[in-house]
C-alpha cells in the first residue's frame, strides 16, 4: 500500500494515485483539507465518521475537513484522490454549493451516466496538472466546481427499484438533457456496461421504442418546434438539435413529418 502525505501547495488543490494492496490498511486519521475519494479499480470497505461503507467503482466519498476515516482493500484497491483548500473556489461555489450540500461528509454511489462524467472530469484535471502552469490550475479549479455541481446532483436510487426500468428511466433522462451531442447506440450501451441489443430490448420493454428512435423522436420534436417559434436558419437548426449533416436532419425530418423542413415551417409558421 502506498500512501502520499497531502502538499496543495501554492495552487491549494491536488491530483494523485493511491495503490492499496490486497489486505492493505490505513488507519483512522484526518486531514485539514477537503478530500474527494474515488474508487477507480478493486474493492474495499471506507470507514467515515465511524460508519464503514462498501467501496469500489463508482463509488466517492467527498470529506470534509477533521473527518477521520480509514481504508481497508479486500483486493488490490486503487483510489483517485482530490484534494484541495476550498478559499481556491469561488465565493458563490463554497457558499451554495460546497457549503449547501457538502456541509458534512458524504459517501454516494453515483449511477453510469454520472460516473461517465465523472471519471471525465477526473481524466480532465489530470491532464491540467501535469502541465501545470498557472493557467492549467485555473482549469482544475473551473473543473473542480463542475465536479462539485455534478455530485450534488446525483442521485442515490434505492436497490428495490427494478433495475431494467431504473436503467431506461435514467437512459431516458440522458438523452433528454444530452440530445445535442454525438450519441450512438454504442455509445449509450457502453456508459451503462450493457450490450446494445439487451439496452434495446430493456428500453422498449418500458418505452416501446429503442433508445436512438426515441432520440430522433426528441431531436425532431426540438427542430419542428424551432422552426415554427423562432427564425433560425435550418442549418442552425439542424446543428443546434444534434445532427451532423443538413442531407441527414433533413432526411429525418421528412421522413417523420413527410414534409421537408422548409416547407413545415412555412405551412405552420403562418398559423401563428
Amino acid at each position: 500500500m502506498s500512501r502520499r502525505i497531502l502538499d496543495l501547495d501554492n495552487h491549494g488543490i491536488n491530483l494523485y494515485e493511491s495503490k492499496h494492496v490486497d489486505g492493505g490498511v490505513v488507519q483512522e486519521h484526518h486531514h485539514t483539507v477537503h478530500q474527494l475519494l474515488y474508487a477507480l479499480e478493486g474493492e474495499g470497505k471506507i470507514k467515515l465518521n465511524g460508519t464503514d461503507y462498501p467501496f469500489f467503482q463508482d463509488h466517492v466519498a467527498v470529506i470534509t475537513p477533521y473527518t477521520t476515516h480509514s481504508i481497508v482493500s479486500d483486493t488490490k484497491l486503487t483510489v483517485l484522490v482530490l484534494a484541495f483548500d476550498e478559499s481556491i473556489l469561488e465565493t458563490s461555489v463554497q457558499k451554495d454549493l460546497l457549503h449547501q450540500f457538502f456541509a458534512g461528509t458524504r459517501f454516494i454511489q453515483l449511477n453510469p451516466f454520472d460516473s461517465s462524467h465523472v471519471r471525465q472530469l477526473l481524466r480532465k484535471m489530470l491532464y491540467e496538472q501535469t502541465h501545470g502552469d498557472s493557467i492549467n490550475f485555473v482549469a482544475m479549479k473551473i473543473f473542480l466546481s463542475e465536479l462539485l455541481l455534478k455530485l450534488a446532483r446525483s442521485q442515490n436510487h434505492s436497490e428495490a427499484f427494478d433495475a431494467n426500468l431504473l436503467r431506461a428511466e435514467r437512459l431516458r433522462k440522458y438523452i433528454d438533457t444530452h440530445y445535442y451531442e454525438l450519441i450512438s447506440a454504442e455509445s449509450l450501451s457502453a456508459k451503462l456496461g450493457l450490450s446494445t441489443r439487451h439496452m434495446n430490448n430493456i428500453y422498449k420493454e418500458r418505452y416501446q421504442v429503442t433508445p436512438i428512435q426515441y432520440l430522433t423522436e426528441v431531436r425532431i420534436g426540438l427542430a419542428k418546434k424551432m422552426l415554427i417559434e423562432t427564425n433560425k436558419d435550418i442549418v442552425s437548426i439542424c446543428f443546434e438539435v444534434g445532427f451532423e449533416s443538413l442531407s441527414t436532419f433533413y432526411r429525418t425530418f421528412k421522413n417523420s413529418t413527410d414534409v421537408a423542413p422548409n416547407k413545415y415551417r412555412k405551412a405552420y409558421k403562418s398559423e401563428q
